[in-house]
């Protein structure tokens, strides 16, 4: 069942982390920062929207990083109950997909939980201060590629934020499978 990021609290300063990532390194938000912004993203491997996504996040992700963005993917999903989530899948995924930033596991979910993420994608843009100014999708796409003339609403977003410093007021939540959360 698709999943809908809730409604947005922008403005706040993002919470910061230190995982482990598939490249064998620790990342902390500020390793991973941009100097006019940062994209974060929660995503899984399992997932068919992230599935369906990952090319273009890519490339979105390469564009970003020309601007000067920084970008980072973080696996929260519980991967007792969702074995193909565990972290040497995540290795092989971030490898078969092509990922060019860090893919961070949050084993306790507790960055998942900080930044309020509920959805697999869900993407967070953060200004050049590390501020949440964007909560929104990539695109228009889910599990099909988007129409031909489909706004990069990702990429817009975030290369307005680093030449403005504000965010586009309209912003679509992503839609996506709920983050595999474990029981408490």
């Amino acid at each position: 069942m698709a999943g809908l990021a809730n409604a947005p609290e922008l403005g706040i300063s993002a919470p910061d982390f230190r995982l482990p990532a598939t490249d064998g390194k620790l990342y902390a938000l500020s390793d991973v920062q941009g100097e006019k912004g940062t994209v974060v993203v929660f995503i899984c491997n399992h997932c068919p929207y992230v599935k369906a996504i990952t090319g273009r996040m890519v490339k979105t992700a390469d564009k970003l990083r020309e601007e000067g963005i920084g970008f980072v993917a973080i696996c929260s999903n519980d991967s007792t109950s969702h074995p193909a989530d565990s972290f040497e899948n995540m290795q092989k995924f971030a490898a078969e997909r092509g990922f060019t930033f860090p893919y961070l596991h949050d084993e306790d979910q507790s960055v998942a939980r900080a930044y309020d993420a509920v959805c697999t994608p869900d993407f967070f843009g953060l200004d050049r201060d590390g501020d949440i100014l964007y909560r929104g999708r990539l695109d228009e796409g889910r599990t099909d590629p988007p129409p031909s003339n489909a706004r990069p609403e990702l990429l817009e977003a975030m290369l307005m934020i680093a030449r403005t410093g504000k965010a586009p007021e309209e912003q679509v939540p992503s839609v996506g499978c709920g983050i595999k959360w474990k029981a408490r």
